[in-house]
């Protein structure tokens, strides 16, 4: 359903809704399962669109924004491939400028749906299961500050 980019982000935020402190790239990387170029692209878009903060040096690396539970996995998403609602024919057809076809409707639908549900979703909320979903916690690295 999702894009490769997005099912690592979402391992990424995950990850990082777990970790005290902070996370290097590779780190991130190595317990998600991706490879480190293309997880450091990955963090490079969750940092400009604001979801994860990070700083370059020793003592850097990469941690959540905001609080966990302040983090929904709609806004994961929506960096990546935003879910869009059917407002209009998407081909444009003139028999359903007024209303959309039964199809489209449908897709519609499953857009609504998804948005809520995921909408609903935070990063806390996930964990919050009994099984943690990609294992161990990092080990923190001691911030300057």
């Amino acid at each position: 359903m999702f894009s490769r980019t997005t099912e690592y982000a979402l391992r990424a935020m995950v990850l990082l809704s777990q970790t005290e402190g902070r996370a290097t790239a590779t780190e991130i990387a190595e317990q998600t399962r991706v490879p480190v170029r293309y997880m450091s692209k990955v963090l490079q878009t969750l940092s400009e669109s604001g979801l994860v903060d990070s700083q370059r040096g020793p003592n850097g690396g990469f941690w959540l924004s905001r609080a966990a539970d302040e983090i929904t996995l709609l806004d994961v998403v929506d960096c990546f491939e935003p879910i869009q609602r059917i407002t209009k024919c998407p081909i444009d057809l003139p028999e359903h400028c007024d209303h959309l076809c039964p199809l489209h409707v449908e897709m519609d639908h499953l857009a609504k749906v998804a948005r809520e549900r995921l909408g609903g979703t935070t990063l806390a909320s996930v964990m919050d299961k009994s099984i943690v979903p990609l294992g161990l916690k990092l080990k923190s690295h001691k911030s300057d500050s």
